[in-house]
């Protein structure tokens, strides 16, 4: 009996650290804000004190029913409960301790990436067809279920498909390998298929309300891929200003997202032949579309190329705490793997 009540304990003290993690709009009540208001700024995804310093005051104002007059009087009233912004380098290293790694599979890629993807960062993963980005992104759905080095408990997923690339199916032979039922593991994998990129800003709105109903319980945010809409919905370089705006709002969005609920982001992206590389003898003449914007967005970059049969290698292509190097995997029916020698 004793046992079963330091369990319980446990959980509740569990329970306790994912609250604390953020905290709560409904907190401003107690600051004379109104509930009306706040449900407003509930449904554009606003849903902690920290999303709403980080939420310009342009973007309040737009939200249906917010004057100018409550907008102040919101920023305000966040503002007395939020932290000041500077805290030592020491405070900081405390505060992240919360984050965690996902593996990935495959060791010498955990390897690669200092024990796997990392949380509250964005990682992206670029390369031709058939080099692994979905396959990842399949595993990743999997292994995140799975308790980790570091005390990750393991968590739910969310994944956004934008090329309908996503199988279920694909899902339960990955599943089998790690001894995991499908039926409970299908159940934590959230869904959703993005239609154009106004679309995909949206449904971040509602991961945003998602991860605030269940605190602490989703660990992982997928986006296969990021920039597929985006280059079907602006086209030529008349719309190129336009597109890469957008494209910097939604990355954004993602970075905030990613550092208020605590979840890694993974997201895959494409590539483009790039017609001025032959011209300065690059080796590869191909390159991760999105430009600067998505390059200076991503916390982790990482480069994937064919390598001989079913191996992929990896490599580090833009990390600020790893250094450039090299790992090779392989794809196997139970998903990424370590490649056989």
């Amino acid at each position: 009996m004793m046992q079963q009540d330091q369990v319980v304990e446990e959980q509740l003290q569990n329970e306790d650290d994912d609250d604390s993690f953020f905290q709560d709009i409904d907190m401003l009540q107690n600051q004379g804000i109104n509930a009306a208001d706040l449900k407003k700024l509930k449904s554009a995804g606003i849903c902690t004190i920290r999303g709403i310093q980080m939420t310009t005051r342009k973007r309040l104002c737009n939200i249906k029913g917010i004057s100018e007059a409550k907008m102040d009087k919101i920023k305000e009233a966040a503002a007395k409960l939020g932290d000041a912004g500077f805290m030592t380098a020491l405070e900081y290293s405390d505060r992240r301790k919360t984050v965690f790694k996902i593996q990935t599979g495959s060791s010498e890629l955990d390897k690669l990436l200092g024990n796997g993807i990392e949380s509250m960062a964005i990682t992206e993963v670029f390369g031709e067809f058939r080099t692994g980005k979905t396959q990842l992104s399949h595993t990743l759905c999997v292994s995140c279920q799975l308790p980790g080095p570091g005390g990750f408990s393991g968590g739910k997923v969310v994944f956004i498909d934008t090329e309908n690339t996503f199988r279920p199916d694909r899902l339960k032979p990955i599943a089998d390998r790690f001894n995991l039922d499908h039926e409970a593991m299908l159940d934590n994998v959230l869904y959703a298929r993005a239609y154009t990129s106004e679309h995909q800003m949206e449904l971040l709105d509602y991961v945003a309300a998602k991860f605030h109903e269940e605190p602490g319980v989703f660990k992982l945010l997928i986006v296969d891929s990021i920039m597929a809409l985006f280059r079907v919905d602006f086209s030529g370089r008349g719309e190129l200003a336009d597109r890469q705006q957008k494209l910097a709002q939604m990355l954004s969005r993602l970075q905030k997202i990613s550092e208020e609920y605590n979840v890694a982001v993974f997201v895959t992206n494409q590539m483009t032949a790039d017609p001025g590389a032959t011209m300065s003898f690059q080796a590869d003449p191909k390159k991760p579309i999105g430009g600067n914007i998505l390059a200076h967005a991503s916390t982790t970059r990482i480069s994937l190329r064919k390598g001989r049969g079913e191996n992929r290698i990896a490599k580090i292509y833009d990390s600020p705490d790893m250094p450039e190097s090299e790992a090779t995997f392989a794809i196997s029916n139970g998903g990424i793997c370590d490649a056989k020698d």
